[in-house]
């Protein structure tokens, strides 16, 4: 796969690390060199897609904003804008063909073509799906692009429409989460009603582990299995171990792919509610 395709499949945003294990560094360099995937950081690439949206914000005289700003700025996400998100001033014009999700706030305290890093984390969290927002919020503050103290400082400061599911969002945003695929796990995971927490430290079997994502009161843990990170023997057979012991200690373990969570996320949570209403039943007859 060479890494434009892989770093659509990421989500238009993706690290260095990542995209080698998709693609490959030379087909990284290779795109990078010739201008088909850009560099936003150390160790963090975007695809052009995100250009669009800062020349379509300099023709409504807006800036690029949200989902769009997110790329801009280089955090993961499920899966890239199909169109720009693009926010302009108050009362300002626009044409009908916007071929843009318009936004209308105020932006006096906003300088540029594209919004802060700060205002977009908000902005997200105000406006868009809980998975999406989580995995950009994570991602942010993963990256040390955004403090959570802050983000929910911030959330706390919204007014009017958006502000319960911003805040709500700020309540769950964690750095410890390694991509947007937990992340958008963890999210189908808290919208089926889990206490779910991302790398929470268990001990089995002597040993101190992290599961992905994982809610202690039930004693259930989901993980986000990606092929890649088990093509070695020694990897499959501590993922066996993992999986093995959990279970013998009592933790019921559910692993899913990256295709089900972004492709069947409906799918992954009747799954989550039905393991969620055998606990139940069988904590109510104990």
């Amino acid at each position: 796969m060479d890494a434009v395709e892989a770093l659509a499949k990421l989500g238009g945003v993706a690290t260095t690390r990542q995209l080698v294990r998709v693609s490959s560094a030379r087909q990284l360099r290779a795109a990078v060199s010739a201008g088909a995937v850009v560099r936003v950081g150390r160790g963090r690439f975007r695809s052009t897609d995100a250009d669009k949206a800062l020349k379509r914000a300099a023709e409504l005289r807006g800036m690029a904003s949200h989902l769009s700003a997110a790329q801009i700025h280089g955090w993961e996400m499920p899966y890239a804008p199909s169109i720009p998100w693009i926010t302009v001033p108050r009362k300002r014009q626009v044409p009908k063909e916007r071929r843009a999700v318009v936004v209308w706030a105020d932006l006096s305290d906003e300088r540029g073509f594209v919004t802060g890093k700060l205002r977009t984390v908000v902005d997200c969290g105000r406006r868009c799906e809980f998975v999406v927002a989580l995995s950009i919020a994570d991602s942010a503050i993963r990256c040390g692009d955004v403090d959570a103290e802050a983000f929910a400082k911030a959330a706390g400061q919204v007014r009017g429409k958006g502000a319960a599911k911003v805040r709500r969002v700020a309540a769950h945003a964690s750095g410890l989460a390694a991509n947007a695929f937990e992340s958008a796990l963890r999210g189908i995971a808290i919208e089926a009603g889990l206490e779910a927490r991302p790398q929470v430290p268990i001990t089995t079997g002597g040993v101190e582990i992290h599961p992905d994502v994982a809610d202690v009161d039930r004693r259930l843990v989901l993980e986000a299995d990606s092929w890649e990170f088990h093509a070695t023997k020694d990897a499959f057979q501590r993922d066996c171990w993992r999986y093995t012991s959990l279970t013998a200690d009592g933790w019921t373990v559910l692993r899913f792919t990256w295709w089900q969570v972004m492709e069947q996320p409906d799918w992954v949570r009747e799954v989550i509610e039905r393991v969620m209403a055998r606990t139940a039943v069988g904590a109510n007859a104990a």
